[in-house]
């Protein structure tokens, strides 16, 4: 932000100086004075820089806020509901939670397994943990959205420069799977290439 302010700043003088000296305020002058303008409102848009700009183009309800139900299922025995339990859930209701632990395979019904989860704590920590890992990330993470938050016209438009700015980061998935299979170790669960699914 200091870096486009000083910018901005800089060319605004040197336009009212260009004026000063007798040249006029001229087409060119007062050109140069709203491009510093801009650039400096710019790059004091916002401490947060916001790579990923989402918005709606309706004033409708947001879809991604909707939640559907399960559909509605015949109970194997009408004799023996449930007794109804005000405020409490509904078994047409959506568990996210449940739902991803069975996906992966896992029981949604034990949360918490201390016990079992020990080891592998002990392993993915055996090197050695920092404390204050989560606050420095966030401070790397801010510095690089700082310094890959776009051109001033991207910035003005908000478009959005998300995947551009951590594509240095991004994991090309192929090639990392095909290194992985060429050490020999199995991977049953990947999907095939590519150009297999075309056939």
């Amino acid at each position: 932000m200091t870096r486009h302010m000083t910018v901005g700043r800089m060319i605004a003088r040197r336009a009212v100086a260009a004026g000063a000296s007798g040249a006029g305020f001229g087409k060119r002058a007062v050109t140069v004075l709203c491009f510093g303008a801009v650039l400096a409102a710019a790059g004091c848009s916002s401490d947060e820089p916001r790579l990923m700009n989402l918005r709606s183009s309706g004033a409708g309800p947001d879809e991604f806020s909707i939640l559907p139900t399960k559909p509605l299922t015949m109970p194997p025995n009408l004799a023996a509901l449930p007794a109804p339990t005000p405020g409490a859930g509904n078994i047409t209701d959506q568990n996210p939670f449940a739902d991803a632990a069975a996906a992966l395979g896992g029981n949604a019904a034990v949360k918490d397994r201390p016990s079992t989860d020990r080891g592998l704590v002990s392993y993915a920590s055996r090197l050695g943990t920092q404390a204050d890992i989560r606050s420095q990330l966030a401070s790397e993470d801010l510095e690089w959205r700082r310094d890959n938050e776009g051109r001033v016209l991207e910035r003005l438009l908000k478009v959005n420069v998300y995947y551009r700015a951590y594509a240095p980061m991004s994991l090309d998935q192929h090639a990392e799977l095909e290194r992985w299979r060429a050490l020999g170790v199995r991977t049953p669960a990947a999907p095939p290439p590519p150009e297999l699914l075309d056939q």
